[in-house]
């Protein structure tokens, strides 16, 4: 049996762009208003499933209790950590960190930021919390609420995509995108 997910990105977070990581950023007002638009004629779902990092877990908390769905936080299902990357911009890292950004831009995979996680370990982490949703889940339709590297990583595999153009989807805030796990696990986009 198949598992629908329907996958929401946090919106704009009080200290902006860069790499936010693992940092746990507020969400703007801004932010908030993406997400509630998101949503709106969405679902319907049979739970919220959230990372724990409050700039999706807050909005999480909100729609549960209005909608009276049951919220699980998937601590799985946090953004990639970058190391001593986090809290910066890019423009930022190519005045310190030209070479390196680079390589991580061309192949992800390949190159892991100072101190980061390796993509490789997050790709791990995110598809075997998919696998448990759909082992518990199967046959429901649940909103997921999530970080731009975990919907970039979902996306890339449900498109086929290789690996070293992970970084071309786009995924902007408050965005939201479907996809179904087949009984074998695979992904593909559409509900």
């Amino acid at each position: 049996m198949s598992l629908t997910l329907d996958l929401l990105r946090h919106g704009e977070t009080e200290l902006g762009g860069g790499l936010r990581g693992s940092l746990d950023d507020a969400l703007t007002e801004r932010g908030w208003q993406q997400m509630r638009d998101a949503v709106v004629g969405g679902g319907p779902w049979d739970r919220i499933i959230s990372s724990p990092l409050q700039r999706c877990r807050l909005f999480a908390e909100q729609l549960a209790a209005s909608l009276q769905l049951p919220l699980s936080l998937a601590p799985d299902l946090q953004e990639l950590h970058f190391g001593d990357w986090e809290g910066q911009s890019a423009a930022e890292l190519m005045k310190t960190d030209e070479r390196g950004l680079g390589l991580f831009w061309s192949d992800p995979y390949g190159f892991t930021p100072p101190n980061g996680e390796p993509v490789l370990d997050f790709s791990a982490r995110v598809l075997a919390s998919i696998e448990r949703l759909h082992a518990a889940h199967a046959g429901e339709r649940l909103l997921v609420i999530s970080h731009g590297g975990v919907m970039r990583l979902l996306l890339a595999r449900a498109r086929g995509l290789p690996r070293e153009q992970l970084l071309s989807v786009e995924a902007g805030n408050g965005s939201l995108f479907s996809l179904t796990v087949a009984a074998d696990g695979q992904l593909r986009e559409g509900a």
